[in-house]
């Protein structure tokens, strides 16, 4: 699936995984992430997009990650180079991880 813009939103799967870093680990945890991120990206093609962040008071990191299907979650997670790229963030930080489908698409009014 290639990205792009449509007239219509459509439905979305979103994986949002927080992350917790333990002090002065955003960094290293942002790294972390980033590199389970992108391997995912070039290798899994349920794989959408992702936006990662650090929050600006340094306590976490977050992956806000679009996939094309629920589905898609157990395929990443049955991958064992995926699993330890993951679980390497254990050593940084706590995380929670869940899955959404977008209920309510939210557009700015457009200028009458």
């Amino acid at each position: 699936m290639i990205p792009a813009f449509t007239i219509q939103p459509t439905r979305t799967t979103f994986i949002v995984n927080v992350i917790h870093v333990h002090p002065g680990k955003q960094e290293e945890a942002f790294r972390l992430i980033q590199d389970v991120v992108h391997y995912v990206a070039e290798r899994k093609p349920g794989f959408l997009w992702s936006n990662l962040a650090k929050s600006t008071d340094g306590l976490t990191v977050v992956n806000i990650e679009a996939i094309s299907d629920p589905g898609d979650v157990e395929i990443f997670f049955s991958d064992p180079v995926f699993l330890e790229k993951f679980h390497k963030l254990d050593t940084v930080s706590s995380s929670e991880f869940h899955t959404y489908t977008v209920g309510d698409l939210v557009l700015p009014k457009a200028p009458v």
